[in-house]
């Protein structure tokens, strides 16, 4: 089973602990389940959950009327389009006490829903620490919205008063922000999400709220279901996803293998080249970015590094490298995306230097600039210091310290030593209560920078041989050598015999079989160059005021490559989504017509052209059976390695599917039955002669893992 942790989507009311957390705010029995900031630097945000789910700015969303309240039984809600939030039991008493006094004919109606709207009025204040008055406050709510319900179903005058003092709400904008103010929540227009936004989210994504899945509680009420189906014998293993969001992985990790000590459990943990899966996790492994990007490497020609660069240079007219585009690209999310995150940190630093005599000048504006300086410059998703223990590794240092001297270098115009103090802090050097929780915040930050900035920009705009833009990858890092890729599987056979090996997975930006067709690119790149430039001068015609641009025109051509043959459609909706996440020349946040219909255009007019096509499938057409061999023998690889073999779902046979939602497409299942039905019996000849259906890549498979069972000794563990 694949778990998530780390964060929890608050997308509709099916949540009902973050449906309470709204209505109710701190004194929700749930409060403390979710990430939440209550004690926002700014007053209009203290102890109130910024929701930017507008589409406007507020007032003017009131003016036309957008937001309206509603009532169903005795429970009061806000729309907005297709959103619809829980409305504070106290907020609704004046709506309430008005209507009580306009029944005329209701004495009994009237003096009850008058005595009701008081009553709510009154529910007990909750302080943080105060349980009881917790535990009182939402007994009484709940015996006051019974009355309610009851109220509203056994007199007609008092639900006419009621709904008519609604309507007259609606019709008031200025009763209807009065309403709103008095809620838990405060609504801003979306783009208020990249400043404010006071919860800690999976990424970017505002519909998905962090855990605090350190408090034992919030740990065992999220895994209960996962516990109950292992006890069961319903599961044999368990998939972490975004372990690096959580407070403490190891803590985590420690908890989980006490519930199941026996369990197969792997972490979706990255490991950029060189980092090392941290021992003291007891875990089986990771899910297998590591392993892929290994073998992936191997079937790169490491001659053809200067050739392809240079041509990509002189093509494009980037000379940067990837480490480069890297770190421009974090910069860019940290300022433009994740902002709301840079401002909780730069608060609670600025509160650290402010106690600190020699730190205390420092502004704002210089502690933003050096936090996402830092961040920017880390080398991994993160380090895992553990404050209130006091511990932390060598290589933890060793990161710290690169990152320091990275981000003095890239901003020597900040005071040095304001990076040396963040560093002394992250290094556990200055200790404290604030020292500490400051620690934890920019540790759980590092890797969302990381995913943002890297895999979802840099990949998509850093476009030299994209076989390499991979997960976990370093497109910097051209190809790896046998004798590299032995010694990674050598030490995954002592220290992780029981990892996952993966080659596709969900989050893959291109399929196998793709990454195996275009890495073939490596091995003739002067044909290559010859190609793409013929192809270029020919399409220029197509292009409307210069655009696409060349790094755009040349990522599709590898594209087409390892696709090929692929419709408009799923080109079309690649090619969308993969300048958005470059953001260069348009935006998911900004998105710009005029580019995105020229790329339409272009695209649609070289599938058009039958001189362009006929030139491109003779090239193709050449890389056909030599990626399949590619395929054939990275499947062999990941079949018979150390560690546990992972098949991603349509990949039995050739897949040639792209970043999702391409790979998410349905898998023909039949198809597949129905192949594993005909190869009995047939030799290898004659599977051979069945390669365009993808027979020999599902008959290696089948092969291997019978080999698997029959020599299990042969490959420990794993087997």
């Amino acid at each position: 089973l694949d778990i998530v942790p780390n964060h929890m989507a608050i997308g509709g009311r099916w949540n009902v602990w973050w449906w309470d957390v709204l209505e109710n705010g701190l004194a929700s029995p749930y409060a403390s389940y979710f990430d939440i900031d209550w004690q926002s630097p700014e007053e209009r945000l203290r102890n109130r959950i910024l929701l930017p789910i507008l589409g406007d700015h507020y007032g003017r969303v009131l003016k036309r009327r957008e937001i309206t309240i509603a009532r169903d039984g005795a429970e009061f809600t806000a729309h907005y389009y297709d959103h619809v939030l829980p409305i504070a039991p106290e907020s609704i008493a004046p709506v309430l006490a008005s209507a009580s006094q306009k029944i005329a004919d209701d004495t009994a109606g009237a003096e009850a829903l008058g005595f009701l709207a008081d009553s709510l009025i009154r529910l007990p204040v909750f302080e943080h620490s105060d349980r009881a008055t917790l535990v009182s406050r939402n007994r009484d709510k709940d015996v006051i919205r019974r009355w309610l319900a009851r109220i509203f179903t056994e007199r007609a005058p008092v639900v006419q008063a009621v709904d008519a003092e609604l309507a007259a709400v609606n019709e008031n904008i200025d009763l209807l922000d009065s309403l709103l103010d008095r809620q838990n929540y405060r609504l801003a227009y979306w783009k208020a999400a990249s400043r404010d936004l006071g919860y800690r989210r999976f990424f970017d994504v505002n519909t998905l709220v962090g855990l605090r899945m350190e408090d034992e509680q919030v740990f065992n009420d999220t895994h209960s279901l996962v516990f109950q189906w292992l006890r069961a014998g319903v599961l044999d293993g368990v998939r972490v996803d975004h372990p690096d969001g959580l407070r403490d992985p190891r803590e985590y990790f420690r908890r989980l293998r006490a519930a199941g000590p026996d369990v197969w459990i792997v972490a979706e943990k990255i490991l950029e080249p060189g980092e090392k899966l941290r021992s003291d996790w007891p875990i089986e492994g990771t899910t297998g970015y590591d392993f892929l990007n290994m073998v992936n490497g191997l079937f790169v020609n490491p001659a053809a590094e200067q050739a392809l660069t240079d041509f990509y240079a002189e093509f494009t007219g980037r000379t940067a490298s990837f480490e480069e585009v890297a770190h421009e690209k974090k910069a860019l999310v940290l300022r433009d995306i994740l902002g709301s995150d840079v401002s909780r940190l730069a608060a609670l630093f600025q509160e650290i230097c402010e106690r600190n005599r020699d730190h205390r000048d420092y502004t704002r504006h210089e502690i933003r600039h050096a936090i996402r300086t830092m961040v920017a410059s880390f080398p991994v998703y993160r380090t895992y210091v553990r404050p209130k223990a006091g511990q932390l590794t060598e290589t933890d240092i060793e990161c710290i310290d690169r990152a320091t001297e990275t981000a003095k270098g890239k901003r020597p115009d900040l005071d040095g030593d304001l990076f040396d103090f963040l560093r002394s802090i992250l290094l556990l050097r200055v200790r404290g209560e604030m020292e500490s929780e400051f620690v934890a915040q920019f540790q759980q930050f590092t890797g969302p920078a990381m995913a943002k900035g890297v895999e979802d920009t840099a990949f998509y705009a850093y476009n030299r041989l994209v076989a390499l833009n991979e997960v976990g990858g370093d497109p910097g890092r051209f190809s790896v050598s046998i004798e590299e890729f032995h010694a990674y599987c050598q030490e995954r056979s002592q220290r992780w015999p029981r990892t996952q090996l993966a080659s596709s997975t969900h989050d893959t930006k291109r399929s196998e079989d793709v990454r195996a067709r275009i890495a073939l690119l490596s091995e003739i790149p002067d044909e290559w160059r010859i190609a793409v430039e013929s192809w270029a001068a020919r399409n220029e015609r197509h292009k409307r005021g210069g655009a696409p641009d060349r790094n755009t025109e040349y990522l599709v051509y590898q594209t087409m490559v390892g696709a090929w043959p692929i419709t408009l459609d799923r080109l079309s909706a690649y090619m969308v989504k993969a300048c958005r996440e470059a953001k260069e020349q348009t935006k998911w946040t900004e998105p710009s017509p005029e580019f995105e219909a020229a790329l339409a255009e272009f695209l649609g007019a070289i599938l058009e052209d039958g001189e362009f096509l006929r030139d491109f499938e003779s090239f193709t057409s050449r890389l056909n059976h030599a990626g399949r061999v590619n395929s054939l023998s990275q499947t062999l690889i990941r079949m018979m390695a150390p560690g546990v073999p992972d098949i991603y779902q349509g990949t039995e046979i050739w897949d040639l599917s792209l970043v999702d939602p391409d790979n998410r497409r349905p898998v023909d299942y039949d198809l597949r039955r129905r192949l594993i039905g005909e190869m009995e019996g047939l030799s290898a000849e004659e599977i051979m002669t069945r390669m365009d259906e993808g027979m020999p890549k599902l008959w290696v498979i089948r092969q291997a893992l019978k080999l698997r069972r029959e020599q299990a000794a042969c490959f420990g563990p794993g087997s």
